[in-house]
């Protein structure tokens, strides 16, 4: 019988675009598999698309009713019965919270016995462990993804993106940015430690290319300014000096800074421009007041003060773009004065990493034509610590 550390040996051996090659021929030896094949999430997270490293396209998969879909959204097994007593199993791919897909696997029905089972639910955690760090040397899996081509734009701002979902004991994450395929300067990115998290949501003026430019210029500002271990009023005002010094105020960036204190809960804020945070505690769902300040680079050397207010565990926290609170309904109702909160006491029994894709869901049938804006959805749940 092969054991867990055969599978990861395999799979570390194998050249990194034929991971999924190594894993059937693994599986095929060890248990009987009579197919083995990786579905991955597209980015707009609705589609699953079939894997394939000769890049032959498949059909794909909608998360919405499927049996794939729903192991995906639930992030558990799924069992289906198949003719000629054959059983498929889908198994979730992800990396700490990062849904990457799902492994599906078909057994014949006298190989699948429990403890088989729970050797593939682990083979499948190894797989998106392998997936990561394979997708530094090859293209094969990020083509897969596609449903369509990415903009140039597009392009550029999913490659600063740190995942969309990231989970730990004290919280969990989830973000999601539309349109998918066609993305500007909307973004967010995220880091943390053994004593903090920091949160970063920027949207850089403009469309297109130039946007998208602007962003990796804020966002890599403030990741040099994290990165040298100083405050985030600090962060903010280094930003500010790196836009300004080449735009000269001409673009800028609105950004919302958040730093969370993972054993007391306290939050740091600093707002420099549009995105709004709003909070669910029980069923009450509010807009954190917070100081607001100007924009990053709009002015030379602006002095950045942070705010402080508190999380509780069973907090959800949703920072959304203008592109989402300022969307009107064909009555010209703003999305932020009702329809937001319906949006958040509907989706609260889901986790934080699909709250997103849900709100997104319910602001496309809201709004009253096709927005030009992007529009962004980040979402955070506070457990508190253990």
């Amino acid at each position: 019988m092969t054991q867990p550390c055969d599978v990861e040996r395999a799979l570390r051996a194998s050249a990194p675009h034929a991971l999924v090659d190594t894993l059937r021929e693994v599986l095929t030896e060890a248990y009987g598999a009579l197919s083995v094949q990786l579905l991955l999430a597209d980015y707009g997270a609705t589609a699953l698309t079939p894997f394939d490293a000769l890049g032959t396209p498949g059909a794909a998969i909608p998360v919405a009713n499927s049996v794939e879909g729903r192991a995906f959204g639930s992030q558990e097994p799924r069992r289906q019965v198949r003719q000629g007593d054959v059983v498929e199993h889908h198994l979730p791919v992800s990396v700490r919270g990062e849904r990457t897909g799902i492994l599906t696997v078909r057994l014949p029905v006298e190989r699948s016995v429990p403890r088989t089972v729970d050797a593939l639910v682990h083979a499948a955690d190894l797989l998106g462990h392998e997936l990561l760090v394979a997708e530094r040397d090859t293209d094969v899996y990020q083509r897969a993804r596609r449903i369509s081509r990415l903009t140039l734009a597009a392009e550029m701002q999913w490659q600063l993106l740190p995942a969309r979902a990231c989970s730990a004991a004290e919280y969990a994450i989830g973000a999601q940015l539309e349109p998918a395929y066609a993305i500007h300067g909307d973004n967010y990115d995220w880091a943390s430690d053994a004593h903090e998290l920091t949160l970063a949501v920027t949207d850089g003026m403009g469309t297109g290319v130039n946007a998208s430019l602007l962003t990796h210029l804020a966002v890599n500002a403030l990741r040099n300014a994290r990165r040298a271990g100083i405050g985030l009023e600090d962060q903010a005002a280094l930003a500010d000096q790196a836009l300004y010094a080449q735009y000269r105020g001409a673009s800028y960036v609105s950004s919302l800074l958040l730093r969370f204190d993972l054993a007391t809960g306290r939050v740091q804020a600093v707002d420099a421009g549009s995105p709004q945070l709003w909070r669910m505690r029980g069923r009450t769902v509010e807009l954190i007041d917070l100081d607001p300040q100007m924009p990053l680079g709009m002015f030379e050397e602006t002095h950045y003060v942070a705010k402080e207010f508190e999380v509780l565990p069973g907090d959800r926290l949703l920072i959304v773009s203008d592109g989402v609170y300022a969307a009107v309904s064909p009555q010209g109702e703003g999305y932020a004065q009702r329809a937001l909160a319906r949006a958040l006491h509907a989706s609260m029994l889901l986790p934080a990493a699909t709250v997103p894709r849900a709100v997104l869901r319910d602001l496309a049938e809201y709004r009253a034509a096709e927005s030009l804006d992007d529009s962004l959805v980040l979402c955070v749940d506070w457990f508190g610590k253990p």
